[in-house]
């Protein structure tokens, strides 16, 4: 029965491989193919727990398969089910098939009518992943899917401003909780020196006490509240939720008012044997969950919008539910995430109707609000909510902007000449780090940093530049050519096999997005990043091919990037915490650049008036 957990992840994915091949009007046999899938996951997600319950609800893992291991290093998938996937899992599947039977009929006859559901089968796929994740690197599998698919679904209506605008938002928090949970890898791969399974975790505590890493512990548990609270949309992080409900309503609900969003939830429950005698983990979670629960609560109170209302609602509830996890409740955390996602679903398909009655209701029935007076703290908490108590802004200021300000400061960059002389001192550097990195002095020299600072100062760069989008692209290649080379001389010995792993998922990906912005050049000869183009509009096919590039350049599962990367995080010391720093720094940047090109050249309103184009604000 262990290996009919790979059932759960199987069903939806093949589906989503079968919804492929069918055109956008093709609605009854996507919808046909999308109604099975959720009936028989619904099948086998009840079964499964029936069984499970019978067996005494023994926890159940199964080793799916190792793709790389050597001496040092072993990248493995594992699989894994307890009460806590018993429950996300029922809940997923009864969801899924609730939203999917309501986007049958919201959807009808919309443009995007296949690549919604085509999304929400890969999510489905991606949420399974995360649920039954036996270990870290099964559990960032689905991270990255869930990720990747919650930008599609808020940048849905693709020629609009405000949802380009706001996917772009959220992708930028997303790619912080990803760096935090790779770094979170990392420093457990060098406590443990093994993959550790999540069953496991409460002996790699022990090991960490017993052998006087206890820096090293405070350092994994930090990394793993991090993309909790990010992923979660807790304080400071919560503005991002509302603007993710930018695309369709029963997107919305599936994905921030019911099932992605508690995934920060599960993440905490998943990870508790590691911090449960942490007294203070346990008290930066409630600081956190309270702090949420309070400000999120008073912002819902004022906001005009529903979707608004409902996201900071949800907020404050999931809020709740970090200080229940930290206190140790996580049967009554399992029932009030289904409690929660059940509420805020139903509150989320329903609004539109909700919101015609009340028009109509108050034509009818219309009586002028009474004029009374309030205290100066009630008006005081009346603007803070009304302005999200500026939420937003501070995290723009005080987060991304230091980093444009830094990547301005680097525009001599832009001239041709330095592009050569960069990209001619990476390939230097990588030949002299793979032919003599056996006698080239390892871990803690200046010029492992000096490499990867060179790197994040060209990310930087490629980040603010806001002319031709090939020289940002471009960009991009060097600065991993500079990754790999930092690396390099970081260490004494690498293998072949591992260089070319990290190589072949970014070389194609750079020449396929190099040939997609090239035919795109050739239209109008404007490819500049200072207004969006909007060009999937004419050319949705090369905009799709970016896509893969962009997710390639980005080490995304579909590439062997991904364990290269992942295998290249290994080579750096647990005591080399600036060189981790700028290459966390980079992997962050560069795909935050990655998909501002994708976003400024493919998306947004088109750039050609001679068809009708949304206004900003639509």
């Amino acid at each position: 029965m262990n290996q009919l957990l790979v059932l759960f992840i199987a069903i939806p994915f093949l589906a989503f491989l079968v919804s492929l091949f069918w055109q956008n009007k093709s609605e009854r046999a996507i919808a046909s193919i999308v109604r099975f899938t959720k009936v028989l996951y619904i099948i086998v997600s009840l079964s499964f727990a029936v069984w499970w319950i019978w067996n005494g609800l023994q926890p159940v893992s199964y080793h799916l398969a190792t793709l790389y291991q050597t001496d040092h290093f072993v990248f493995a998938f594992e699989l894994f089910y307890d009460e806590v996937t018993a429950v996300f899992s029922i809940v997923g599947a009864l969801l899924f098939f609730l939203v999917a039977t309501f986007s049958k009929y919201y959807m009808h006859r919309d443009e995007g009518y296949k690549r919604f559901f085509n999304t929400i089968l890969l999510f489905a796929a991606g949420y399974n992943f995360i649920i039954l994740s036996g270990n870290f690197e099964t559990l960032f599998i689905g991270w990255e899917i869930k990720g990747v698919c919650s930008f599609l679904l808020i940048a849905f209506y693709r020629n609009r401003y405000l949802p380009v605008k706001n996917a772009f938002k959220a992708i930028s928090y997303y790619r912080i909780s990803d760096v935090s949970l790779m770094l979170c890898m990392w420093m457990m791969h060098h406590l443990t020196h093994q993959n550790i399974t999540f069953d496991k975790l409460g002996e790699a505590k022990n090991m960490a006490i017993q052998s006087g890493h206890a820096g090293m512990a405070v350092f994994i548990v930090c990394m793993m509240i991090l993309p909790a609270a990010i992923k979660s949309a807790q304080f400071p992080f919560t503005a991002w939720l509302p603007r993710a409900m930018e695309g369709p309503t029963a997107s919305s609900a599936i994905f921030y008012g019911s099932l992605s969003v508690h995934i920060g939830v599960f993440l905490l429950l998943r990870t508790h044997p590691f911090w449960e005698d942490m007294l203070w983990a346990k008290i930066v979670i409630i600081i956190i969950g309270a702090t949420t629960a309070i400000v999120a609560t008073f912002i819902a109170r004022v906001q005009p919008t529903v979707k608004t209302q409902i996201a900071y609602s949800s907020a404050a509830q999931i809020g709740l539910m970090f200080i229940e996890v930290a206190i140790g409740w996580h049967w009554l955390v399992l029932v009030h995430f289904a409690g929660n996602a059940f509420l805020r679903t139903y509150q989320l398909l329903v609004s539109p109707s909700v919101l015609n009655y009340l028009v109509h209701h108050q034509y009818f029935h219309y009586t002028p609000p009474e004029q009374k007076p309030i205290s100066k703290i009630k008006a005081s908490l009346y603007m803070l909510g009304i302005k999200e108590w500026n939420l937003d802004s501070i995290m723009f200021t005080y987060l991304w902007s230091p980093f444009k300000w830094l990547g301005k400061q680097l525009q001599f960059l832009q001239s041709s000449i330095f592009i050569g002389i960069l990209a001619f001192t990476g390939l230097a550097l990588l030949t002299i780090g793979y032919t003599y990195q056996n006698s080239i002095p390892s871990s803690g020299g200046a010029l492992p940093l000096i490499v990867m600072g060179i790197a994040l100062a060209v990310i930087l760069f490629a980040f603010s530049y806001r002319q031709s989008a090939l020289k940002a692209w471009a960009y991009l290649l060097i600065a991993h050519m500079f990754i790999i080379a930092a690396v390099l001389l970081n260490t004494t010995h690498i293998n072949s096999i591992e260089i070319i792993f990290y190589v072949s998922g970014i070389l194609p990906a750079f020449l396929l997005g190099y040939y997609c912005l090239q035919k795109i050049k050739a239209i109008d000869n404007d490819i500049s990043l200072n207004q969006y183009h909007g060009y999937v509009y004419e050319q949705e096919t090369t905009g799709l091919l970016f896509l893969f590039a962009v997710i390639g350049m980005l080490g995304f599962p579909v590439t062997a990037a991904f364990i290269g990367i992942d295998v290249l995080f290994t080579y750096i010391e647990s005591s080399q915490g600036a060189l981790i720093i700028l290459m966390g720094l980079c992997l962050l940047f560069i795909e935050l650049s990655a998909f501002r090109i994708l976003l400024r050249i493919f998306m947004g309103p088109h750039k050609k008036l001679n068809h009708p184009v949304a206004f900003r604000s639509s």
